[in-house]
């Protein structure tokens, strides 16, 4: 029997609700089995940025992610040696569970907008099935400019309304102190201030929990 599994990766540098609206949001109107979180060990494709350890990363994932039963906090990546590639994850996760999941990649539209400079994109189509998430009213004809069609015969466009934050913000208000309430859940906000993470500079000081 087949069985759709979705697949969110990113750095989770803090996963946030906006992550988490997202992969219910494809859950439901994919009827994904369940949906792998799989926070990345060494992006690629961000050379310039240093990400928090992976092991803090993959303990907010687990976190953020408990109280949903069709969510599943995945170490794949971070247990792997080298870059974190797409097509590398995909290939371990077809070797484990087998040949009848069927796998829908779910990203930003405007991570996918970059697809041709991932490795061996061509080969991702053979693999998976990609779910392109945009904010209501963005305008998606990029898409169909940029990717091949190849690639854009196996995507699906998926409006999210939620909430307009981004790991960035969240790491720039924790720095300076400021409160991350309703912007990640209540868990992974406590775990940012037990641990004082992203308060890298002299000023800031761990985000407050309320």
């Amino acid at each position: 029997m087949k069985e759709a599994v979705g697949i969110m990766g990113g750095t989770f540098d803090p996963i946030h609700f906006g992550h988490l609206a997202a992969a219910e949001e494809a859950r439901q109107r994919f009827q994904l089995a369940r949906v792998l979180f799989i926070p990345n060990g060494s992006p690629p494709h961000k050379p310039d940025y240093v990400p928090s350890p992976a092991e803090r990363r993959y303990d907010m994932v687990v976190l953020a992610t408990a109280s949903n039963p069709a969510f599943e906090a995945s170490r794949i990546e971070i247990d792997r040696p080298g870059l974190s590639y797409s097509i590398d994850t995909l290939r371990d996760l077809r070797d484990r569970l087998g040949p009848n999941a069927e796998f829908y990649f779910i990203a930003g539209a405007d991570a996918l907008l970059e697809m041709l400079t991932w490795r061996q994109p061509e080969r991702l189509a053979d693999l998976c099935e990609f779910i392109a998430v945009s904010r209501p009213g963005c305008d998606l004809r990029q898409l169909q400019h940029t990717v091949p069609p190849a690639l854009l015969s196996r995507m699906h466009l998926l409006e999210v309304p939620g909430v307009l934050v981004s790991s960035t913000e969240l790491r720039r208000r924790a720095a300076a102190g400021l409160s991350l309430r309703y912007l990640a859940p209540r868990p992974v906000v406590r775990y940012i201030a037990a641990h004082g993470l992203y308060s890298h500079s002299p000023a800031g000081s761990p985000a407050p929990v309320d």
